[in-house]
């Protein structure tokens, strides 16, 4: 079993070391074994489990899905259906996403087409972000930014 630091484990599974300790932290990787002067050491597994977390953090799923996702893992005689749930549970979520992503677009286009040039004082841009009454939908920014995890 080939031990690694958690600088290689960094580089093999392609994530900041921040991100491994922050995993452990909530307890998504398992303590990994230390030397005598308090090394991490980790094996190939972590290397899966990190690709794993990563590769499910890429497509979205939250933490606690990733968590659920792993606590099936460990079962492998477990019906899949646990499995198919949660995938098309995040499936939801990025349809909600790109909803709400395509309607933020059309007023953005919307408000870029009513700017007539001119001044910044009759700019339609800045008007319609002083003045939400402006916009044709009822998009909010703590509505949209909430439903898409803060990423915008």
């Amino acid at each position: 079993m080939r031990q690694m630091t958690i600088g290689v484990l960094s580089k093999a599974a392609g994530v900041k070391v921040t991100t491994i300790r922050y995993y452990e932290s909530i307890d998504l990787m398992d303590e990994p074994e230390r030397s005598e002067s308090g090394q991490r050491h980790y094996d190939n597994e972590a290397v899966k489990r990190l690709s794993f977390i990563r590769h499910a953090r890429d497509l979205g799923f939250p933490i606690d899905s990733i968590r659920d996702l792993i606590n099936l893992q460990a079962q492998p005689g477990e019906d899949c259906g646990h499995v198919d749930i949660i995938a098309r549970k995040q499936l939801t979520d990025v349809r909600q996403k790109l909803s709400q992503l395509e309607a933020l677009e059309a007023e953005l286009k919307r408000m870029i087409s009513a700017c007539e040039g001119g001044s910044v004082s009759t700019c339609k841009v800045l008007e319609s972000l002083s003045d939400h009454r402006h916009c044709l939908d009822s998009h909010t920014a703590d509505g949209v930014k909430s439903n898409l995890g803060g990423r915008l």
